[in-house]
């Protein structure tokens, strides 16, 4: 199994999260960004769009974050990262969608403007903006894990995948956050996790 992306890519660590969940044994390829490669022909060959993460698993090639976490679940999950019904799959799997568009455009102003950006060429408007966006948002997860110890449920599940590994730079960086109780014991029971650490807790860049 190979996966090919930069580690740090919040989408990248989705996969790379999950891979280590379930226990893969699997090769980082380092691809985009700085690294190049996507626009290679051999790479346009495995995804077409030239973006990461994309995974070889085997013959088979996949591109799309989330549609990889799902696969890999399906394929290789057990135990409770598994749903067991179609219910169970909706209730985590809409978790899933509603960080992509709900975080995708705001959360990358809030991270470009405090991580990729220097101090002096900010667009304060945009950070603003974003950080009051990305507040209210994760309030809206705050009051389900009030609830539930885990997005997905009573256990660690893909719905918790895809905003997990956005928590970690939102936690991460310098930037006052509203107090949201649940949220943070949601986040320290996700950092207690050796796969999380792994797959999602390497430097910001």
């Amino acid at each position: 199994m190979k996966i090919w992306g930069r580690i740090n890519s919040s989408n990248v660590r989705k996969v790379l999260w999950c891979a280590e969940e379930l226990g893969l044994a699997y090769q980082q390829i380092d691809a985009g960004g700085a690294f190049g490669l996507v626009d290679t022909p051999e790479f346009r060959a495995l995804n077409p769009n030239g973006r990461i993460p994309c995974l070889q698993d085997g013959d088979f090639v996949l591109w799309e974050s989330n549609t990889i976490v799902r696969y890999l679940v399906r394929k290789y999950g057990s135990g409770d990262i598994l749903p067991d019904s179609l219910e169970q799959w909706a209730s985590a799997d809409r978790w899933m969608d509603w960080t992509t568009f709900s975080f995708g455009d705001p959360f990358k102003d809030l991270f470009w403007n405090m991580v990729r950006t220097t101090p002096d060429a900010r667009d304060h408007a945009a950070l603003e903006a974003g950080l009051k966006h990305c507040a209210a948002q994760f309030a809206v997860a705050d009051a389900v894990l009030a609830k539930q110890p885990y997005l997905s449920g009573e256990a660690l599940g893909i719905g918790d995948i895809p905003l997990g590994s956005l928590a970690y730079a939102w936690f991460a960086m310098e930037i006052e956050r509203p107090d949201l109780p649940h949220l943070a014991t949601w986040y320290q029971h996700l950092c207690d996790r050796e796969a999380y650490r792994k797959g999602v807790m390497s430097p910001l860049t």
